[in-house]
């Protein structure tokens, strides 16, 4: 089975360590499947938004909920759910273990 991680990035501070988090763990476990959800505070939103991350953006999620309701807008065209915490909800019904950074 693989091994299939959730991290939580709720501010622009976790979104940062989240990055490092995934990084790592591709490193440490390329076979691994990673999900890194931006949600709640529009920091990590914003954030991930303002700042790419090559390595990363490819497991990053946002919050489309967030973008809508703080006005943002995926110019990036970066990959979103519809709300991250029913997407956190179901993943870890199907077995993701959940790691808020």
């Amino acid at each position: 089975m693989p091994l299939r991680v959730l991290l939580h990035a709720p501010t622009a501070g976790a979104l940062e360590r989240g990055r490092a988090n995934a990084r790592n763990l591709q490193r440490a476990r390329p076979d691994a499947e990673i999900l890194l959800i931006a949600i709640a505070n529009a920091d990590a939103v914003a954030a991930a938004l303002a700042a790419p991350d090559a390595d990363t953006n490819d497991c990053l999620r946002l919050c489309a909920n967030t973008l809508r309701n703080r006005q943002l807008h995926n110019h990036r065209g970066l990959a979103e759910v519809a709300a991250a915490v029913e997407t956190l909800a179901l993943l870890q019904t199907e077995g993701w273990c959940y790691i808020r950074a």
